[in-house]
C-alpha cells in the first residue's frame, strides 16, 4: 500500500458496466467475473461464505497521521454495477502481528466513511457517431434526439472537472471528425448535437473500423496523460453506426485488435441501428456492451438505457477510508473489509503498512 503524506494520488478505473435492451433488443456484454484487483480473497480462519458481491480494490494509500484509503469496485457476479452504498454497510477487520486472525475495529471509532469520488475520480467518455450518409438522410433527427438524452443522463450536473465527454463522428474520410472537445458542460455538448446537418459529412461511406481504432488511439492518450499528471484514469467510447464497414481502409482484425489489446481501464460500447449491421461485429467491438435499435424509434431508448449504466458505473467507485488504531512500529497489517447489502455480502482481502502512524487522525 502507498503511503503520502502531503497528497493524494488521484485514482480511477473507470468501466465495466452491462447494458439492458427492450424486448426487441439485442443485448450482449462480456463480464469480468471474480476479479478482486490489487486484492485477494479474505483469509479461510474468518469464516466468510463465498463471494456474492464483488469488491476489486483499484488503488489502496495511506496518509498521515493514521489514515488508510481503499478505492474499489462494487459489482454483483454478474458484473452489474452496485451503486448507493453507505459506510455502515461495510464491516472493517485487521489482523496484526500478534493477531492469530482478524478483529474487527469499530466502523464509528475509526470514523469510517464513503469520500466524494471526486477526490479520486477522471473519466472521461468519447461518444462516436456514424454520419454517414445513410444516417443523415433517415435517421438523423432521431439520433440527434437520442445523443441528447445521452449527454443529459451521463454528465454530472452541476458540472465537475473529474467527469467529461468529447463527442467525434465518422463517415467514409480516414479521419475521425471532432464535434466537441472534451468538456464538463452539458450545455456545449448538447449544442454542438444541436448543430449537426445533413451536409456535415462529404464521404458517404463508412469507415466503421477506423472509427474504432482512432478512438480507441484516443481514449489511450487520454489515460497516458492522466497517468502522467501522477492520477490513473478511465476512458469509456461509445460508438454508434447503422451499417457495416463499407471504406475498407482498414481490416475487421485491426479493429478488433485495438480495443482487444486497448487499456483495461477503457471500456467499449456499441450501439447498433436497424437491419443492415453485423450484430457479431457490433458485439465484439462493444465488448463492456453492445445493444441494438430496431428502428430510428428505439433510439432515444436504447440510448438512455446505455447512459443509465453509464451512471451506475460511475457510481460504483467507492472512495473507503477510516482511521486505524495500528501505530507506528506495527509493521504491516492485513486489512479485510466486508460489504454487506441486504442478503448478499463480498468481502477482499489487502495489506497496510503503517510507519509513521499516530494519533490525531479524523
Amino acid at each position: 500500500m502507498k503511503t503520502y503524506a502531503k497528497s493524494f494520488l488521484s485514482i480511477l478505473v473507470f468501466v465495466l458496466f452491462v447494458s439492458c435492451g427492450n424486448s426487441d433488443d439485442d443485448v450482449n456484454f462480456n463480464l469480468n467475473q471474480g476479479e478482486l484487483g490489487k486484492g485477494e480473497n479474505p483469509d479461510s480462519c474468518l469464516g466468510f461464505d463465498d463471494n456474492e458481491l464483488l469488491l476489486s480494490i483499484q488503488e489502496e494509500f495511506t496518509t498521515l497521521p493514521g489514515k488508510v484509503s481503499i478505492l474499489f469496485k462494487v459489482t454483483d457476479m454478474l458484473g452489474n454495477p452496485i451503486s448507493g452504498l453507505s459506510a455502515d454497510q461495510f464491516t472493517i477487520y485487521e489482523q496484526g502481528r500478534n493477531d492469530d486472525c482478524f478483529n474487527t475495529i469499530s466502523s464509528s471509532e475509526s470514523f469510517a466513511r464513503i469520500s466524494p469520488n471526486s477526490q479520486v475520480f477522471n473519466n472521461n467518455t468519447l461518444l462516436v457517431l456514424d454520419l454517414s450518409n445513410s444516417v443523415l438522410q433517415s435517421s438523423l433527427d432521431e439520433l440527434k434526439v437520442a445523443s441528447t438524452s445521452f449527454v443529459n443522463n451521463v454528465m454530472p450536473s452541476p458540472a465537475t472537472d473529474w467527469f467529461k465527454m468529447a463527442i467525434y463522428w465518422f463517415d467514409g474520410e480516414d479521419v475521425l471528425h471532432l464535434l466537441n472537445p472534451l468538456t464538463s458542460s452539458i450545455a456545449e455538448l448538447t449544442a454542438a448535437i444541436d448543430g449537426i446537418d445533413e451536409n456535415i459529412s462529404n464521404d458517404p461511406s463508412t469507415d466503421l473500423y477506423g472509427a474504432v481504432i482512432k478512438s480507441t488511439n484516443i481514449a489511450e492518450e487520454l489515460i497516458q496523460e492522466t497517468n502522467q499528471n501522477e492520477a490513473i484514469g478511465a476512458a469509456s467510447v461509445v460508438l454508434f453506426t447503422d451499417g457495416t464497414d463499407q471504406a475498407s481502409r482498414f481490416t475487421e482484425q485491426s479493429a478488433l485488435n485495438a480495443v482487444n489489446n486497448a487499456n483495461p481501464n477503457i471500456s467499449f460500447f456499441t450501439i447498433g441501428l436497424g437491419a443492415e449491421i453485423d450484430t457479431q461485429i457490433l458485439s465484439d467491438i462493444g465488448k463492456t456492451a453492445s445493444v441494438v435499435a430496431s428502428d430510428a424509434a428505439e433510439l432515444e431508448t436504447t440510448f438512455n438505457q446505455i447512459s443509465a449504466r453509464v451512471s451506475e458505473q460511475a457510481n460504483s467507485f467507492y472512495l473507503f477510508e477510516y482511521c486505524t488504531p495500528k501505530r507506528d512500529g506495527s509493521g504491516e497489517n492485513n486489512l479485510v473489509i466486508q460489504l454487506t447489502d441486504g442478503a448478499l455480502q463480498g468481502a477482499v482481502q489487502t495489506k497496510f503498512n503503517a510507519t509513521g502512524f499516530i494519533g490525531g487522525c479524523e
